[in-house]
């Protein structure tokens, strides 16, 4: 027998000393919420009032009184207008009744309330009346009765995991459990926000079969609430064609792969925000919304409803900017996201700056399944710091996968709201560093593999949540001053982000790295590793901490780096103005058995802009004993 029926003759036995709160605008406890919603209209200065009222209550019951009481409305309706006898006498007679309707909805069941009216006025004066409340205690709740129908029971009697779990996750979130305080707005918040959340589960026309609230306002430990509710889930709906409107040039199929989801998945609204949000880092369009048809008579395959504008296929950006670890630079790139009328998309950036000249290239195929691209891209770098220059010069061909849920292997690390972006690469490398020395050249080729995992509240601010980075690669190499041999590679950077209280916030990086070869044999200046500078250790110049060789700094084996950092806001009225404290500390070296890191610290000014936090640092390298400013912007992922 479906619940609905027994919940009406279930819930009007009430115990001695009970009444009944129901949700209807006519009942009782809708007559406050109907006084509530009548607002006033700016009076006309036509006289003085008919009536002078005061409230005595305590000061927010006091204000909902004043807002809603008959008698304080009517001073401002009846402005020079003389009231009868007979109005004046009902009103007196309603208010007791009316203030009990309107402290209802607040939980107070049990209120003593006075009207006592002054002494006949002189004529033209107001008639004073004086309002006394004691509320007395608030209502709490005893009991909570939450029950379901509809698909979702259905599927958690029949022993479905998830339909158990998110039952179970209703029941236990509750906003109204036992002992919290009774209010309408709060009963009303709670019932919305539960509707929500099962609506957002893939159960978009759940509703409540029937809601009630039973109130015992003599119980001996002040006035009681229980709770009944049944909520109807109605179906799962579940995935069914994507169908697609605006496009232009583009295929829909590369619409429908970035969806990432199969037909009959249960179409949540993490799913569709997610797949919505794919679509829009795919560079691709723009203006897009994701939804599914509502209707329940189609619940088991709904259509996606994609609605989209696609991004113009040629653009041309120029960018001028300063980095305390490269000087000033000038940067072009160009975008075209159809090549040759394919479906493919390429990437042209130069930029020039004081110490760093880049050309990259890169190919792309539009995602496919499983997310998955085709890439391929060719990178000429020179890096010139005091003691070296160095060029390298590098093709790779591999396939990306972008951000999306972690699952398949290791997914059990995982937890809701991970992401997994993967980059498999195979790639031709030539390195040359010159000094005043020497010129030492490699030559290598590797197979490569990056991971980044990342849980962020902000992607581009965070302030909780993490981001991991993991590289691994092995290959070979020779050159004109080392034997030829094989390498590994392996590299990880760990960020963290914690809230701390009210308004403080900690930041932490741990990095490590190391090229394992035997010796002798060397490997392309790009494979190996240097510290200092901005997002390293701060008080040290830009790749000045290495190995020294020859009076001149080279690149090393072995890495690490460790930084942590406490920030806040400078005050409420700046929330975007921050101040902050930091160490870092670190080094690169020839292997581990010679890693001597040296430290940095100082204290930082950041802006959160729109783009990404600006940083301003004044830091102090110890081992160095001297100052440096450093200056950047962004979030080095």
């Amino acid at each position: 027998m479906r619940l609905r029926a027994l919940l009406v003759p279930g819930l009007a036995v009430l115990l001695g000393g009970c009444a009944s709160v129901r949700d209807t605008v006519g009942g009782w406890l809708g007559s406050g919420a109907a006084v509530a919603a009548r607002a006033p209209s700016a009076p006309e200065d036509l006289g003085p009032p008919a009536l002078s009222v005061r409230i005595d209550a305590p000061p927010a019951l006091q204000a909902l009184l004043e807002r809603n009481l008959d008698l304080t409305r009517l001073p401002a309706l009846s402005r020079g207008d003389a009231v009868s006898d007979s109005e004046w006498t009902r009103l007196i007679a309603a208010a007791p009744a009316q203030v009990r309707d309107l402290l209802q909805t607040e939980g107070y069941f049990k209120p003593q309330v006075q009207v006592q009216r002054g002494a006949d006025p002189a004529p033209g004066q107001p008639r004073d009346v004086r309002v006394s409340v004691q509320p007395g205690p608030r209502a709490r709740i005893s009991r909570v009765t939450l029950m379901f129908e509809g698909a979702l029971q259905e599927a958690a009697d029949g022993g479905d995991a998830r339909a158990s779990a998110l039952r179970d996750d209703l029941r236990r979130t509750w906003a109204l459990p036992a002992r919290a305080e009774f209010r309408n707005p709060l009963w009303s918040d709670a019932k919305a926000a539960l509707l929500a959340r099962l609506r957002a589960a893939g159960y978009a026309s759940a509703l409540w079969s029937g809601t009630a609230a039973e109130v015992d306002a003599e119980a001996a430990d002040g006035p009681a609430v229980r709770l009944f509710l049944v909520a109807d889930s109605g179906p799962l709906f579940r995935a069914g064609a994507i169908e697609v409107e605006g496009l232009q040039v583009h295929e829909a199929s590369t619409v429908q792969h970035l969806a990432a989801f199969k037909p009959g998945t249960p179409l949540t609204e993490t799913l569709l925000l997610d797949y919505q949000e794919r679509l829009q880092k795919s560079n691709l369009f723009e203006n897009v919304t994701v939804s599914h048809d509502p209707d329940p008579r189609r619940a088991d395959a709904a259509r996606v409803l994609v609605r989209l504008r696609e991004q113009p296929l040629q653009v041309y950006t120029v960018g001028l900017g300063h980095s305390n670890n490269t000087g000033p630079r000038a940067t072009l790139e160009q975008i075209d996201r159809r090549v040759f009328g394919r479906a493919l998309r390429s990437r042209a950036t130069v930029e020039l700056a004081g110490l760093r000249r880049t050309l990259d290239l890169e190919l792309s195929s539009h995602p496919g399944e499983d997310l998955r691209r085709h890439v391929g891209g060719v990178i000429i770098e020179r890096l010139e710091s005091s003691t070296d220059v160095v060029l390298s010069q590098r093709v790779r061909f591999g396939r990306a996968w972008d951000a999306q849920p972690w699952t398949g292997l290791g997914s059990q690390l995982a937890r809701p709201g991970w992401t997994l972006e993967r980059l498999v690469f195979a790639e031709a490398e030539r390195g040359a560093r010159t000094t005043t020395l020497s010129r030492r050249v490699s030559n290598a080729v590797s197979g490569n593999l990056h991971l980044v995992v990342r849980s962020l509240d902000s992607v581009v601010l965070p302030t909780d949540g993490f981001t991991l980075a993991l590289q691994s690669g092995i290959g070979r190499s020779h050159g004109n001053l080392d034997e030829a041999g094989a390498f590994g590679r392996l590299y990880a950077r760990f960020t963290g982000y914690w809230p701390l209280g009210a308004s403080w916030y900690a930041q932490g990086r741990v990095e490590f790295g190391q090229v394992i070869r035997r010796n002798g044999v060397g490997a392309p200046d790009s494979q190996m590793f240097r510290a200092g500078g901005d997002d390293s250790v701060r008080g040290y110049g830009y790749r000045t901490l290495g190995p020294v060789v020859d009076g001149s700094v080279t690149s090393g084996a072995a890495l690490g780096t460790l930084s942590l950092e406490l920030a806040r806001p400078f005050a409420t009225s700046l929330p975007s103005l921050w101040g902050a404290v930091f160490v870092d500390s670190g080094g690169a070296a020839t292997n581990f058995s010679e890693f001597s890191p040296v430290t940095g610290a100082g204290v930082g000014l950041r802006w959160r802009s729109p783009v990404g936090p600006l940083r301003v640092d004044l830091a102090r390298g110890i081992d160095a004993q001297r100052w440096r400013v450093h200056f950047s912007i962004g979030v080095a992922l």
